[in-house]
């Protein structure tokens, strides 16, 4: 749930910060009090277009902040968060979004820097805006079918998973066969690039590990008189009168003298002679070195060109020689395929036929799915219809197939279609136009898929208008029942809306020193008597308008209850 706002500079918002209950918030107040620029301002938290015309007159930015709660730790706000790389700790999301007065705006979610198309993104997981005016999701055909799919999420999902493993093969085949069916030109274009390059790399003949053995040999090449000198300085410093061997040698010979008058002795002596020997061992060694040692610079010159000719070939082909030789086997079989063109086309072409057989079944199955939750979904939507007053009105969920048209989604086209008066055939959903009508839809559409589309809060901003009387109840009521399964910022200009609230919070705005500004109070019992008969009676409350007000809430108690 959306837990905290803070708005600083914004329109004729200077500095205001909301706390947000769980449940049905009501805002209300006077027209022109700045409702509206609230849910303007968390439009534009969650992604919405900006401009300069939101900041406050004479101020450099505007500021606004949002702290969200994840209760649920399945909810799709941490998939999104995932794959742009942003943590979330403890359930909490804040998003920040400045907006200078050049137009520039800077968004950040939990403190990291990023786009907007990003902030849209993860806004959109956790608020579901909805204006008396603007084409919303529902409103919207494309979204039909994943509405239809989530609704019906526990049967369908597993099909179109099996789906759309099928579908993958069909695509990936047919994408092959749009390559080997490219034009001539471009395919005898590509076969002979191909051939030259495997040709290039045949001719270098190369073997793994190839450059890291030549590499070292260099090394060694390279540094050939540094080891030369430490060995012939090693050798002296061992062989010779008065060397390292003469003396070891003189060593043991007086320890040998030692250990035969005193047996304690023995070891040390011992220990002594076989240094000796194996200096004297060593001292062999590095003799036979260095007659062997030899400097070969004609071998350095063919090492430098050999490293010279793998690594352009690297810089063509792939970062090691392992890289180089997978690329060679794949041109190879790419050669194969381009010189066999039509063998390979018309095994495609079968095998293209084979999948399709197999994608025309599994999408038979997803539609008889659909259809069959596109009753009871249509069932449900009459249910709510009928308690919003709407009993005549037809609503069908039309599902239409093309059997060579396959998409990830299946073969399907699903709209909703609505008929409000008898005797006048269905029209798609987006093409209703009358505000009562389409209010009522829409919470009616809310009602049940609230429960399925995982937003943190839903937001009404003044849904309810062209309603009133008995249909103004049964709205409230429906707010209501949207808030049992989510956060609801509603506002409203209906006393019964008003009376159904959890929280209700009065918008207002004064003067001072010339600029207007505006604020937001969290009403008490008495006070919510005194707004709500306001809202029924206008500028005048009588204590008759306060009594309706008592018995509206007292109304919504036992609404609640029931």
């Amino acid at each position: 749930m959306l837990a905290e706002l803070s708005i600083k500079n914004f329109a004729i918002i200077e500095n205001l910060s909301i706390s947000f209950e769980k449940g049905l918030s009501v805002l209300t107040g006077e027209t022109g009090a700045g409702k509206s620029i609230i849910i303007d301002a968390i439009h534009l938290l969650t992604g919405g277009r900006g401009s300069a015309e939101f900041v406050r007159h004479g101020k450099d930015k505007a500021e606004i902040e949002g702290l969200f709660q994840i209760d649920e730790t399945g909810h799709p706000v941490y998939k999104k968060a995932l794959e742009f790389g942003i943590e979330i700790e403890e359930g909490m999301v804040v998003l920040r979004r400045d907006i200078s007065r050049t137009g520039k705006s800077v968004c950040r979610i939990n403190g990291k820097l990023v786009t907007i198309a990003v902030l849209r993104e993860i806004g959109a997981a956790l608020v579901d805006i909805h204006g008396q005016h603007e084409h919303q999701e529902l409103m919207d055909e494309t979204r039909h079918l994943p509405l239809l799919d989530q609704f019906g999420a526990e049967e369908i999902a597993a099909s179109m998973e099996e789906y759309r493993q099928v579908f993958h093969r069909f695509e990936q085949t047919q994408n092959r066969l749009k390559a080997l069916s490219e034009n001539d030109q471009q395919m005898a274009h590509r076969l002979d690039l191909i051939l030259f390059q495997f040709d290039e790399i045949q001719k270098a003949d190369l073997k793994l590990h190839e450059d890291e053995e030549l590499y070292e040999e260099k090394q060694k090449l390279s540094n050939f008189e540094k080891t030369y000198e430490a060995l012939q300085l090693s050798f002296n410093a061992l062989h010779g009168d008065q060397k390292g061997l003469d003396w070891v040698g003189m060593v043991m010979g007086h320890l040998e003298d030692a250990a035969a008058i005193d047996g304690a002795y023995k070891e040390i002596s011992e220990a002594v002679a076989n240094c000796f020997y194996q200096l004297e061992d060593a001292a062999r060694t590095l003799r036979n070195e260095l007659d062997v040692l030899e400097f070969d610079p004609q071998r350095l010159n063919e090492i430098e060109d050999r490293l010279n000719e793998i690594n352009q070939l690297k810089r063509k082909y792939g970062k090691t020689i392992q890289e180089i030789l997978e690329y060679a086997a794949k041109i190879e079989e790419e050669i194969e395929t381009i010189q066999n063109k039509e063998t390979h086309i018309d095994e495609l072409e079968k095998e293209i036929a084979s999948i399709k057989k197999d994608l025309t079944l599994e999408a038979k199955q997803l539609t008889a799915l659909r259809q069959k939750w596109a009753e009871k979904l249509t069932g449900l939507i009459h249910k709510e219809l009928k308690e919003l007053y709407m009993e005549k009105t037809v609503f069908n969920i039309q599902i239409t197939s093309e059997n060579d048209h396959f998409s990830k989604y299946g073969a399907d086209h699903v709209e909703f279609y609505i008929s409000t008066n008898p005797g006048e055939p269905l029209k798609p959903l987006s093409k209703v136009a009358s505000g009562g009508e389409l209010s009522r839809i829409m919470l009616a559409l809310k009602s049940i898929f609230s429960k399925h589309q995982g937003v943190t809060s839903i937001i009404f901003d003044e849904v309810d208008t062209g309603v009133s009387g008995r249909v103004a109840q049964a709205i409230a009521e429906k707010i209501y029942k949207v808030a049992l399964d989510s956060q609801v910022l509603c506002i409203s200009h209906l006393p019964q809306v008003a009376a159904m609230a959890d929280t209700h919070l009065f918008i207002s705005k004064t003067v001072k020193d010339g600029r207007t500004s505006t604020a937001v109070t969290p009403l008490t019992d008495q006070e919510k008597i005194k707004e709500i008969g306001r809202m029924i009676s206008g500028v005048e409350i009588t204590d008759l308008t306060k009594q309706h007000a008592e018995e509206l809430l007292q109304l919504a108690v036992k609404t609640k209850k029931n």
